[in-house]
């Protein structure tokens, strides 16, 4: 778990490679150590102020980097969404950055997958769902943001890998979750606080 101190350091770390790169087109480094050292994985996502409309979401699931190299890569990476336009300078100055840090995965094992219904919960779990060559994530704080149940949540973490909705009931679909912990922007670049799971703040 990170301190909100570092919790407000990695969101202003993301905002910075955001702001150089959008810039200059260039990579940001960072000199801090401790939890930003440790391998984890993180997600930056984007949001237009105040409309709150996501504008980009990139990250890395597994712990594959340092923490702090992680949250550059995947600021820099939001910018460049494919599923948006590419971010310009003025607009860096009108969009609230959150950061999301995140538990190593953990697969579920079931019997039965209207099992997975019981090893969910919402406002807690982000998923994963994996079947051949297709894979997906939904962030944790999804499901609330958009007001989904857990069979919603499964099926449109299905549809974020390309499969159909129903792709969690195969037993050849493997599921995992983790849980997060987020840390945002209330306006651009201005107070940071830490976001609880079910949307309210600390």
């Amino acid at each position: 778990m990170l301190s909100l101190e570092e919790g407000i350091k990695a969101v202003k770390l993301a905002r910075n490679a955001v702001e150089q790169y959008v810039q200059n087109n260039t990579t940001l480094t960072s000199e801090l150590k401790g939890a930003f050292s440790e391998k984890r994985g993180v997600f930056t996502t984007l949001h237009t102020f105040p409309e709150h409309d996501l504008r980009g979401c990139i990250g890395f699931p597994l712990p594959i980097m340092p923490l702090k190299e992680a949250i550059i890569e995947s600021a820099k990476s939001a910018t460049r969404d494919p599923r948006f336009l590419p971010l310009d300078e003025n607009e860096a100055n009108h969009i609230i950055i959150e950061v999301t840090i995140l538990t190593k995965p953990e697969l579920i094992q079931v019997t039965q997958p209207k099992d997975y219904l019981s090893h969910i919960k919402i406002g807690r779990d982000g998923l994963i769902v994996e079947q051949g060559f297709y894979k997906g994530l939904l962030l944790p704080q999804v499901p609330i943001e958009q007001g989904w149940e857990k069979e919603e949540f499964l099926s449109h973490t299905c549809m974020k890998a390309g499969l159909l909705p129903d792709t969690w009931v195969d037993k050849n679909t493997k599921i995992s979750k983790f849980t997060g912990q987020i840390f945002t922007e209330i306006e651009p670049k201005g107070k940071i606080k830490e976001k609880n799971l079910d949307g309210s703040d600390n």
